[in-house]
């Protein structure tokens, strides 16, 4: 199966709602500090509505959560790895992301034969502190070229106007939080982001 290009991600299911009809077809669901009954309803209503929309849902983090639910994807950031079961992630079948930042964390991530690779921060983020700094886009064609033919996804201060530069450079995917939700329009921006990497 071939991933969409451009993959946005959102904290919230009414996110979805709103721009899954527009033509969204690969959507990280990313909530942070919430109780565990509402991660848990999160993901049940982001499930059915990405197979109403026939999208692809990525949970992030919540793997346990994401097995109990029935969904085919989970993120993990580097963090997330030290404590994550990955043969029970296997043995449900979830097919997994990961993100890196440097040498040892992808060497460490391609051992694990993952279904996508995500580097960042490409450019500068406001999302979250980070220790990086950009990696910019010859760091993005180095490694298209050491995952082969695993999916890379650029992460990190993505905008519509830098997404075409991210993809030429290697990147298979380009993902966005904040160019969209911090947007006035944020339909709009959705549609231009579509039109952008299709």
């Amino acid at each position: 199966m071939t991933l969409d290009r451009f993959y946005p991600i959102f904290d919230h299911s009414d996110w979805l709602r709103r721009m899954l009809p527009l033509g969204v077809k690969l959507v990280q669901l990313r909530i942070k500090d919430q109780p565990d009954e509402v991660v848990h309803e999160q993901i049940a209503i982001s499930r059915d509505l990405c197979r109403a929309h026939d999208a692809v849902l990525v949970v992030n983090d919540y793997w346990q959560a994401a097995i109990d639910a029935g969904c085919d994807w989970i993120h993990l950031g580097q963090e997330d790895l030290d404590n994550a079961d990955l043969k029970a992630i296997r043995k449900a079948g979830l097919k997994l992301g990961v993100s890196t930042h440097d040498d040892d964390e992808l060497e460490r991530v391609l051992a694990m034969t993952p279904n996508y690779v995500a580097l960042g921060p490409v450019y500068p983020t406001i999302l979250k502190k980070m220790k990086w700094e950009q990696q910019g886009l010859p760091r993005v064609t180095e490694w298209k070229s050491r995952v082969g033919d695993i999916p890379l996804v650029g992460i990190g201060g993505m905008s519509v106007e830098r997404a075409p530069g991210v993809l030429q450079a290697g990147a298979d995917i380009v993902s966005a939080v904040t160019d969209i939700t911090l947007n006035a329009d944020p339909e709009a921006r959705v549609r231009a982001w579509i039109e952008a990497t299709r």
